[in-house]
């Protein structure tokens, strides 16, 4: 049972001493929580309520389902963002049809993670490298601004993409409702007063409620400010989504972009706080975990969710000590929900707005970009793409492109990898890279050769030429080569392709006379020169646990006189 409730088996064992931090960090989170939620709610186009409603199974289930004591489960940008790109383009302007569609979404995403889960494919957040997050939070970021627009300014702006979306708003610069500007500057710049001043404070939800004392005590409707409005009283009642089958088929692709995404934001959050505090994540039972969340606020008649790294950072920072503070949290939105609804009925939807963008502004890495351009150009550059593809195309695909691109320049860096011929250096233990050591010598008559990749099809041919390149440049320099050793240490991994490759080469090399041997041959690689008879016509003898082994069994089959010859 605690290996498929690894949050049960913590609170079996809970300390009594860590209950005040966690009621805390639960008031502390659910604080920052409400406000937040809400805006993602209608970041997804969807009632502020909303998000209220998709917080509640997700909080309730993580803290025993889930793996880490401090991640915070429930909406959040990027997933309401896909939202939005899925589901505007199906409902055909029905809210009704919008909401179960947002609803089905999260149950199809939830689906996902459980059958992930049942795969073991908790390696699937590996496919998001460091500058593919980087660049897509970033035009994440951009959307949401833009998004949000409509609501600072007071102005209807038009479009389906980034680009259109602002055309539209410059067009319409001079219909800027001056009030709903000014309170959402006001707003945002008081969230960013909190946050550098007072770090811990709950700035969203001191912003909520000066924002609706503000436009009751002014009478800021009368001005042209929009407000929530009247919000459902009471708890969601569980149901199935209104869809049809061919409304669940037309939700399978983007799902698996929230899959990616949010098991990808998930599990580096829980990561980064587990190794913090000395404790680990099963990268497996967050996928089931995030499945069932992702259920149960779609039961809800929720949207997708994932994890959130502000709220998580909160909690933490006020003394969360397990998922109990999530159970407080829980508490908490239930009574809003239940006695305070009537309360955010005159919060301004500008002020909404001013807080995605504030969200959004802590999504953009300013420095991650430096130094990825420091390190590299081509992380720099793969960074750069990603934005531009979520800004050009759509979340989805400008996602999917990205990815493309990181593969394709991966599959370049190992299909033409790095390769070494090995020699000895005076005063330095073992064998070297000649070319990276001025006074190394090689051995006479003999080349022992590096190939800093595993063995596969894209590589096979550049492996031989570079082989054959290291024999034809040896025999120019020096006698005639007499042995050509495979030091194998990087070639873990082989396909068949390759080893078609290394017998080529075998046979071309026995051609003109020179043996054939490998060293630092791990025995998975051993077992596949076996499997394909290779091992066989190399010979077993010619195959060496060491390089000084290797260079060993040369010089005596030198001091021997040379006997055999290569078959």
């Amino acid at each position: 049972m605690e290996a498929v409730l690894p949050g049960l088996a913590v609170l079996r064992r809970y300390d009594r001493g860590w209950l005040r931090g966690d009621l805390v960090a639960g008031v502390t989170v659910a604080a920052y929580l409400v406000p937040q939620v809400m805006a993602y709610a209608t970041l997804a186009g969807l009632d502020p309520v909303t998000g209220l409603w998709a917080s509640l199974v997700p909080l309730a289930t993580y803290a025993f389902v889930g793996s880490s004591r401090q991640l915070s489960v429930g909406p959040e940008s990027t997933t309401a963002l896909f939202t939005v790109a899925t589901i505007a383009p199906l409902a055909a302007g029905d809210p009704g049809r919008y909401a179960a569609l947002a609803a089905a979404l999260a149950v199809v995403v939830g689906g996902y993670f459980v059958l992930a889960w049942a795969a073991r494919l908790g390696f699937v957040a590996d496919l998001l490298s460091r500058p593919i997050l980087v660049g897509y939070l970033a035009g994440v970021a951009a959307l949401m601004v833009m998004s949000q627009v409509g609501k600072v300014t007071g102005v209807d702006v038009d479009g389906d993409s980034f680009f259109a979306q602002a055309a539209s708003l410059v067009g319409q610069l001079g219909e800027v409702n001056g009030p709903t500007v000014l309170l959402a500057a006001g707003v945002l710049a008081f969230l960013f007063l909190v946050q550098r001043r007072f770090p811990r404070a709950p700035g969203p939800l001191i912003a909520v409620l000066l924002a609706t004392l503000a436009v009751s005590v002014l009478g800021l409707q009368a001005a042209g400010l929009v407000v929530v409005g009247p919000m459902p009283s009471g708890l969601p009642s569980p149901q199935w989504p209104a869809v049809g089958a061919q409304d669940l088929q037309s939700l399978l692709l983007p799902a698996l972009g929230v899959l990616i995404v949010g098991y990808s934001d998930s599990i580096t959050t829980s990561r980064a706080f587990a190794r913090r505090h000395h404790q680990s994540i099963d990268a497996n039972a967050e996928l089931l975990a995030l499945g069932v969340a992702n259920v149960g606020a779609g039961l809800s008649q929720g949207f997708p969710v994932s994890s959130s790294a502000s709220r998580t950072a909160l909690g933490d920072a006020a003394g969360s000590r397990t998922q109990v503070h999530s159970l407080a949290a829980l508490v908490c939105v239930v009574a809003v929900l239940l006695v305070v609804g009537p309360v955010l009925e005159n919060f301004p939807l500008a002020a909404l707005g001013a807080l995605v963008i504030y969200a959004a502004t802590r999504l953009v890495d300013l420095a991650e970009f430096r130094r990825l351009a420091a390190f590299r150009r081509s992380e720099l550059a793969i960074a750069v793409v990603t934005t531009a593809g979520v800004l050009v195309l759509d979340i989805l695909s400008g996602l999917l492109l990205a990815i493309a691109i990181s593969a394709v320049v991966l599959l370049a860096r190992v299909a033409r990898p790095h390769y070494a011929v090995l020699g000895l250096v005076p005063g330095l233990a073992g064998m070297h890279d000649v070319d990276d050591w001025p006074g190394s010598r090689t051995i006479p008559g003999l080349v022992i050769f590096r190939y800093d990749s595993p063995l596969f099809f894209a590589n096979a041919d550049d492996f031989h030429r570079r082989a054959v390149d290291a024999v034809d440049e040896a025999e120019d320099s020096q006698d005639r080569v007499r042995w050509f050793v495979l030091n194998a240490e990087a070639n873990i991994h082989v396909d068949i392709t390759a080893l078609d490759a290394l017998e080529d080469l075998r046979r071309e090399l026995a051609e003109r006379g020179v043996v054939v041997a490998l060293a630092r041959v791990k025995q998975e690689l051993l077992a596949d020169l076996r499997a394909a008879g290779l091992a066989e016509r190399i010979g077993e003898d010619r195959i060496y646990p060491t390089l000084p082994t290797a260079v060993a069994a040369y010089e005596a089959w030198r001091a021997a006189g040379e006997p055999g010859s290569p078959a």
